[in-house]
């Protein structure tokens, strides 16, 4: 019983200093974003000093991040909406459907993810050139450029996710409504995709994130602030500031960007950990 409640305690222990770990870069961040740059470069005191807000109006007024912002969302708004349109059907058919090759295909879609994004970025930059060239439909520096890469880029392991939730609910259900005078899209619609709500958020908030904080190719495929995203404004931000030691107006800026995203998960975290979780007894 003792060592029962030792262990106990070892893996409470264990558990906050991970936690610790995780949160105090970000607190430190937002600390440091409130001192002045003297401050910084002589030693942060967090007991006594007077928070420096201003350093959130001079880090808008240095960079456009509200354009910045908008492009974020835009792009990954609509890469949300295609990438987890296409997971839900995918992933419906993948847990519910038995066709020739469904194990093979479900290999394939988790093995894209193995691949190193890198080894896509000078094909599809040469690719948009292509395309460019032969049917004058400009894709680099574009929405739809981004969006299109983003959405073939998680839309896998999407339907991974959906598929783990959709083989969670019974099959009984489903039957139950067909019985009743359902058809099978009928069914799909009336019964399973309430049901699968949870997965769709988790799915949407995976994508999303994971969209919002992707650099490689939007630094590659975006060469305008009327395009571009918040990672390369941050590091356009850095170059400018970074080599000015401008510490003060950088964390500002990391923290302008972090916030909203945590803000978003946490609201959204019950959803998340349920559709993450979904499948991992059954099927």
């Amino acid at each position: 019983m003792k060592t029962s409640k030792f262990w106990h305690f070892i893996a409470n222990l264990a558990t906050w200093l991970l936690v610790l770990g995780v949160v105090f870069p970000i607190v430190w961040m937002v600390f440091t974003a409130l001192h002045t740059r003297d401050e910084i470069l002589g030693g942060i005191n967090t007991l006594t000093f007077t928070p420096q807000w201003h350093n959130f109006v001079d880090m808008w007024k240095n960079i456009d991040f509200l354009g910045y912002f908008k492009n974020s969302l835009i792009i990954c708004g609509f890469t949300m909406v295609f990438a987890c349109t296409f997971a839900l059907f995918g992933g419906y058919a993948l847990a519910k459907y038995r066709f020739p090759g469904a194990g093979l295909f479900s290999t394939a879609v988790i093995s894209t993810q193995m691949i190193p994004g890198i080894m896509f970025l000078i094909p599809i930059y040469l690719m948009f050139l292509w395309i460019n060239k032969t049917i004058h439909l400009p894709m680099v520096n574009t929405y739809w450029g981004m969006i299109l890469v983003y959405t073939a880029f998680y839309t896998p392991m999407s339907i991974f996710i959906m598929r783990s939730f959709f083989v969670s609910i019974p099959k009984e259900l489903e039957e139950s409504a067909i019985v009743d005078g359902c058809n099978r899209f009928q069914a799909f619609l009336r019964i399973i995709l309430p049901l699968a709500v949870p997965g769709m958020v988790a799915t949407c908030v995976f994508i999303f994130l994971t969209a919002w904080d992707e650099l490689m190719f939007a630094w590659v495929l975006t060469t305008t602030s009327d395009v571009q995203t918040i990672p390369v404004g941050i590091r356009l931000f850095v170059g400018q500031f970074g080599t000015q030691n401008r510490y003060d107006l950088l964390m500002a800026a990391a923290t302008v960007v972090t916030v909203p995203v945590m803000l978003v998960f946490f609201l959204c975290q019950k959803y998340f950990i349920r559709g993450m979780t979904a499948g991992a007894v059954k099927g």
